[in-house]
């Protein structure tokens, strides 16, 4: 992947600090949405002049075409979202702070991803307590956090495993600390300092981009996050979020 990076911007990064290299994936990540963008637009119009074209046509070819007009629409609109989001990931994005409740982003998060880790035979399994703080945070970017730990886990699990998400707050010190454990095979200990680097990966089905994004996000709202090998084996990554307000909602 740096070899992409690389051809892409005309430099060799390899020897680029991983402060740098976050520069120059911004650049790239800029670039693209704009390169994508474009085409994107002339394509939602054309569609929009193709569907008025069949408007005239007979009812039996105008019901054929909805669907697969229905289709198109979605995939654009997917399309844009995966600009919107290289974009926001390009540069300082501010944020859309809101009341969250920490249980229910898990929740939807453990829901969302339930499917796929069974047909794995991973058991996902939630321990939130009670009483949860409410959280002062942008959900989007909290719930994509959250979302790319899990897969991460899902995928260093080779089958038949387990992952676990953990909330334990902690009022006294205004942290909220969210635990991701799974029972793969843990991470290398002379890899541990590296793995939040952009385009670092220690699976084949990785990008190298998802933990980079949860510390992107992680940073951005005043926590940290942090990776360390589980005794029992597996890796546990920690995710410790400020606590802005004392408020509690019920788990």
């Amino acid at each position: 992947m740096e070899g992409i990076l690389a051809k892409a911007l005309g430099q060799d990064i390899s020897k680029l600090a991983a402060q740098e290299k976050q520069l120059l994936l911004s650049r790239l990540l800029a670039r693209l949405a704009h390169e994508i963008r474009n085409p994107l637009s002339s394509l939602d119009i054309h569609v929009q002049l193709l569907e008025e074209d069949l408007a005239q046509t007979a009812p039996q070819m105008r019901e054929k075409a909805a669907s697969r007009f229905e289709i198109i629409h979605g995939e654009l609109h997917r399309l844009e979202n995966i600009v919107k989001q290289f974009l926001s990931l390009a540069g300082p994005s501010s944020l859309n702070l809101q009341r969250v409740e920490v249980d229910k982003v898990i929740r939807h998060v453990c829901e969302l991803l339930r499917p796929e880790a069974a047909a794995r035979g991973i058991e996902i399994v939630m321990k939130v307590p009670d009483m949860v703080p409410v959280l002062t945070a942008d959900p989007g970017q909290i719930t994509q956090a959250f979302l790319n730990l899990v897969i991460n886990a899902i995928q260093a699990v080779e089958g038949n495993g387990r992952v676990e998400m953990c909330v334990r707050p902690d009022e006294k010190i205004g942290v909220l600390s969210i635990e991701i454990r799974d029972t793969g095979p843990g991470i290398p200990a002379e890899k541990l300092s590296s793995i939040f680097e952009p385009f670092f990966t220690t699976k084949a089905e990785g990008s190298g981009l998802g933990l980079w994004i949860v510390q992107q996000i992680t940073t951005a709202h005043g926590g940290a996050v942090g990776v360390a090998n589980a005794s029992g084996g597996g890796a546990v990554f920690s995710v410790h979020l400020p606590l802005h307000e004392k408020e509690v909602v019920h788990g």
